[in-house]
């Protein structure tokens, strides 16, 4: 009967369910597809796509300065001193151009090659798009010596454009709301925010942009404020990345070429460590991962660094190959390119696909690092002595790399003595948890749930991989324990360092360490590992970091487990009930063997109940820098961090 019922309700499919979505319906209805996601990322792409239009004034000649704000109540307002947004008739559409510019799809000046040469939002739905989402929108626009204002609900205008002021300035103001029906999370970050306006005045030097949190206020009543600025865009770009790290030649390389069709920027420079930090962009857009621009430069960098390393003769005595790799190891570069019309592929659209910009970077390059070779003959050699100690490495590297994958082999099942494994076998079910110390392992093993939570427990602090070379990584016991467990292995037939997860037994790998010091320098450490080896398991969202809670709060049978200190405050009012709170035991956990292995499954491990949080990497360069200047050998830049955020350092004493 129900299966005659469910054919008579499909057979009526007809013109009647065929949905015509009107104006802005279809971004509220599928937002992801305009701004990738619905969390975090996508509430800050919404900044973005305001401040691109701005970037864009500026890189037209019309805007050199930027201001953002986020206010009190979350909102935030972006301002900028460029033409302003048109406001004047549009014959086609039948009203004022800025009602078109911030309620149509696809509309806007970008299309116009007149009009912008170079954009960062090609598809037009940018403005449009954070109106769509956005509770409440307000558009200022100073232009022709006339201040026009139009006001929005979810995309829709309240009123048309009316004028309503005389204006000394030109510019646009966009004030939003983020609507808090669409996003799962509503409260800008701060830091987020910072990262990335800073790139952008590196990537667009003379450019003046403002940020301000009126969120957060300091004794005085002043608000958290920062100012980016860069006269030297991309050479202060890598300095500052670099700023951490000891230097193998004094100042950054510079390439320039403005003449082409494709103006080129790189900025380069050699440090002593071990690892290889290439950041790209097309149009201020970051470029995770690469395309032909990255082709280019490598393809240059090599040529030209291997021909002036075999004229030199110091390649003479070497017995082994060189790769690319080993001319670009502690090298950190910064290549920015501006396309008029930008082709993307790739899985995230971030992979520039233009053949003919490989040409015009590679040449760019070639030309420029050939006579700065020549012309600074004592860097031009500490380049190429660091070249041949990097292709020394890689083959003891590689070596060392055989041998723990070789050893997993004769091992049979090539897992861990300390491995506690889960019966499931199928990698997207199954966790593993990264325990630090054999008691808090003992307790987790004991308390798991053994059809697919595996354990790993982890003796003492893993090496730390920012200091050393690669070789020496792979003969760290915890670090090979590590490794074996996941069942990854490195490389191909494209990349010696590729990291290869077509074996990776664990889609979930929880890093579960103390809630003290230590914890935290362990939790940093392995890290450290994932950032600089494995960072295909963080960019996939393999990587999470247990939660365990730091207080029991108890009074009779009645008990409660807190995470912070707001949740043990709140506790003991609750639990007192009386008032009497002294009559309320709290005890403080420091670390996970003081839990019996059912207070560690009900708090940290059952996943109804426990926390998690997911590792991710906003910015790649920010990311680079952080882990550098907190894990490198430059104690200068470590100090300085410390003493700018020891007010949210919590010491056990």
């Amino acid at each position: 009967m129900s299966e005659i019922a469910e054919e008579k309700k499909t057979s009526n499919y007809s013109a009647d369910n065929i949905q015509v979505l009107e104006g802005l319906e279809a971004v509220r209805k599928r937002p992801s597809m305009y701004i990738g996601d619905t969390g975090a990322k996508g509430l800050h792409h919404l900044i973005w796509e305001v401040v691109d239009n701005s970037i864009d004034e500026a890189l037209a000649g019309y805007c050199d300065r930027i201001e953002v704000v986020i206010n009190a109540d979350n909102s935030i307002t972006v301002s900028d001193n460029g033409r302003g947004i048109p406001t004047d008739y549009h014959t086609k559409e039948k009203r004022s151009a800025l009602e078109v510019v911030m309620t149509v799809l696809h509309a806007g000046g970008k299309f116009d090659k007149d009009t912008y040469k170079v954009s960062g939002g090609l598809h037009g739905v940018g403005v449009s798009c954070v109106n769509a989402l956005s509770t409440h929108l307000k558009v200022t626009v100073y232009r022709q010596e006339k201040v026009f204002q139009q006001e929005y609900n979810i995309g829709h205008p309240l009123y048309p454009v009316k004028e309503i002021g005389v204006a000394d300035r030109t510019g646009t103001t966009v004030e939003f709301l983020p609507d808090a029906s669409i996003f799962t999370v509503t409260e800008y970050k701060y830091e987020t925010v910072a990262t990335r306006l800073r790139e952008l005045s590196f990537l667009n030097r003379g450019i003046r942009i403002t940020l301000t949190d009126l969120r957060t206020l300091d004794e005085e009543g002043n608000p958290t404020y920062d100012e980016f600025y860069s006269e030297g865009g991309l050479k202060e770009f890598v300095e500052y990345l670099d700023s951490t790290r000891e230097k193998l030649i004094p100042e950054a390389i510079y390439i320039e070429d403005d003449k082409g069709k494709v103006p080129v920027q790189v900025a380069m420079h050699y440090n002593t460590s071990y690892s290889e930090n290439v950041f790209s962009y097309v149009n201020n857009i970051n470029t995770i991962e690469g395309g032909t621009h990255v082709s280019g430069f490598r393809a240059a960098l090599t040529r030209t660094l291997k021909s002036y390393a075999e004229k030199s003769g110091m390649l003479d005595k070497l017995k082994i190959d060189i790769s690319g790799d080993d001319f670009r190891e502690g090298l950190t570069a910064v290549i920015s390119v501006k396309v008029q019309e930008p082709q993307f592929e790739g899985q995230t659209k971030t992979k520039l696909g233009n053949s003919d910009v490989a040409g015009a970077v590679s040449a760019c390059v070639s030309d420029i690092l050939n006579h700065y070779l020549e012309e600074h003959p004592r860097e031009a050699r500490a380049i190429v002595g660091k070249v041949i100690l990097a292709a020394q490495a890689r083959h003891a590297a590689r070596k060392a790399r055989e041998m723990v994958q070789r050893k997993s082999v004769l091992s049979g099942t090539g897992l861990p003595g300390k491995l506690a494994d889960c019966s499931n076998s199928d990698p997207h079910i199954c966790e593993l948890y990264l325990v630090e110390g054999d008691s808090a392992g003992g307790s987790a093993k004991q308390g798991r749930d053994r059809s697919f939570q595996a354990i790993l427990p982890l003796r003492g602090k893993i090496l730390n991989v920012e200091k050393a070379q690669e070789y020496k990584i792979y003969e760290n016991e915890e670090i090979k324990n590590m490794i074996t467990a996941l069942g990854v292995s490195f490389g191909t037939a494209e990349d010696d360092k590729a990291l290869n997860m077509d074996k990776l037994r664990y889609h979930k790998v929880i890093i579960m360490t103390d809630a003290d010091v230590d914890g935290s320098h362990i939790r940093t450490l392995i890290l450290t590992f994932f950032f600089r080896y494995m960072k295909d398991l963080i960019d996939k969202g393999y990587v999470y970091i247990a939660l365990p809670p730091l207080y029991l709060v108890k009074k009779g049978k009645e008990e409660r487990y807190c995470w912070n200190e707001d949740d043990r405050d709140r506790a003991i009012k609750e639990i007192a009930k009386d008032g009497k709170e002294d009559t309320v035991n709290v005890q403080r956990y420091k670390g996970l063997g003081e839990m019996n292995p059912e207070q560690l499954w009900t708090t940290t491990m059952d996943p109804k109940y426990r926390s998690l949080k997911q590792v991710s990497i906003d910015s790649a360069a920010e990311a680079d820098h952080l882990f550098s200047m907190l894990m490198g050998d430059e104690v200068a830049p470590r100090r300085d961090f410390i003493e700018k955020n020891a007010k949210y350092a919590k010491i056990d004493v």
